[in-house]
């Protein structure tokens, strides 16, 4: 299967330090995956590496063939991802701006009937866990239900070095450990999912959302 790995920060300069500490959460939450899962796919999608526009303008809303070309590539592998994991630090008690604004850019379509999970990380003490509680929401009105079990990371600078490895005095098996209780959530779900949409299609079932908001009216 294929997975995306969804890096939500864009912010690039100091303070606080380090730079880009959600760096080390994407490299440490890659590698935890490729060593439990080394059958799966695996991808990292860092917001910064998209330039979006200052006037807000989601992918859906182009012509075909006319939205800028970074954007149909994502929404093709949003396509055909078989889940996600959602990386994002907290601002004011909520998830990453950067990162709703760049999954705002694409239909829930794209994401329904996959799963998702949860990390959240943060330089203080609480590991951005109230952030975690927002994107619940967030992430069920684009279909892609987050499993139960979350990851916090605090104090992410003492845990893991910029190559994503553990800090000197941490055990790797632990965090590992920890991780893998959210991922081995997010492989069954999504193994799930696959089996019963290879029996059902739930596009058919259920008409997506595509063309006027009277679609969602009631009669």
């Amino acid at each position: 299967m294929k997975f995306l790995v969804f890096l939500g920060t864009v912010r690039n300069s100091t303070p606080p330090r380090p730079v880009r500490l959600g760096v080390r959460v994407s490299k440490a939450s890659i590698a935890c995956l490729n060593s439990q899962f080394p059958e799966h796919e695996f991808e990292l999608i860092d917001a910064l590496d998209y330039s979006l526009d200052t006037v807000f303008k989601p992918q859906f809303a182009y012509a075909k063939g006319k939205a800028p070309t970074e954007l149909d590539v994502l929404a093709k592998k949003i396509e055909v991802a078989d889940g996600f994991v959602m990386i994002s630090p907290e601002y004011n008690h909520s998830m990453s701006p950067a990162l709703a604004n760049l999954l705002n850019h694409f239909g829930s379509s794209l994401f329904s009937y996959k799963p998702s999970a949860i990390v959240t990380y943060s330089a203080g003490q609480w590991g951005g866990m109230r952030a975690a509680v927002n994107m619940r929401t967030f992430l069920s009105e684009l279909g892609c239900l987050s499993v139960s079990a979350m990851i916090h990371v605090p104090k992410a600078q003492d845990v893991f070095t910029e190559d994503g490895s553990v800090q000197e005095g941490e055990d790797q098996a632990s965090w590992f450990g920890y991780f893998g209780r959210t991922f081995n959530q997010l492989e069954w779900w999504a193994q799930a999912t696959n089996n019963h949409k290879a029996v059902v299609n739930p596009h058919t079932m259920v008409q997506d959302f595509k063309v006027t908001p009277e679609q969602r009216d009631a009669p």
